[in-house]
């Protein structure tokens, strides 16, 4: 993929007819939606997790990547148009896409692991914005602070961030995800960071939405 990948992550309910199909049609209708992503693959890539249980109206999250907005537009149309597909309601629709840090000159695979070939167990993502304050500081000032969360990152290094630019594509200006196979150590990753000096310029990190990694016919089983 280019410099410049286009990142889209959607969560997905599915409507309560779904469950009430005979099995057989929603056994059909869960093969058609896995064999839609194998389809779209490699141009589109998608990594799906469970949500069910996890967060109130959704039970699914899609992450993808592509080179263009258009091929994330036309392999969704196609899900949407699987058996399953038919069923799921988008709730949530965040997109942007990756570019150079920066306050990180050459980021390690644990501050940006968003193209690695292989997925780690549980993924957390929400969509992030800053103050307008902290923009109108100097570089210096920010790049300080920025130094201050990097360092507290290092300490947790069974975390793997993933980062993406939504500036003017969306409504939050980052989308923020990370990933790991240890949900209390990147819990505590998270309390550390509440008390980083940078916390101050924070103005939006909800809704946070977490997601459980299996091989995709596992995870389109829960859907029922």
């Amino acid at each position: 993929m280019s410099a410049h990948v286009f990142v889209q992550y959607l969560t997905l309910k599915a409507q309560p007819a779904w469950r009430h199909l005979p099995a057989a049609e929603r056994e059909a209708g869960r093969a058609a939606f896995a064999r839609q992503i194998e389809a779209a693959a490699p141009e589109v890539t998608t990594y799906a997790y469970a949500t069910l249980g996890l967060k109130a109206g959704t039970d699914l999250l899609l992450w993808r990547l592509a080179p263009s907005p258009e091929a994330l537009q036309d392999s969704l149309s196609a899900l949407l148009l699987t058996g399953l597909g038919a069923y799921l309601d988008v709730n949530l629709a965040m997109t942007g896409m990756t570019r150079p840090s920066t306050y990180v000159r050459k980021p390690t695979t644990q501050e940006q692991a968003i193209l690695e070939p292989e997925r780690m167990h549980y993924l957390t993502v929400y969509p992030f914005s800053k103050t307008v304050d902290w923009y109108l500081m100097s570089k210096e000032a920010r790049q300080g602070m920025m130094n201050e969360h990097m360092r507290i990152g290092h300490d947790f290094p069974t975390v793997r961030q993933l980062l993406v630019y939504s500036f003017g594509m969306d409504d939050q200006e980052f989308i923020v995800a990370y990933e790991t196979d240890d949900l209390p150590a990147y819990q505590s990753l998270v309390m550390a960071l509440r008390e980083a000096e940078g916390r101050r310029y924070t103005l939006k990190d909800t809704p946070i939405h977490t997601g459980v990694y299996r091989p995709l016919p596992q995870t389109l089983a829960l859907l029922g």
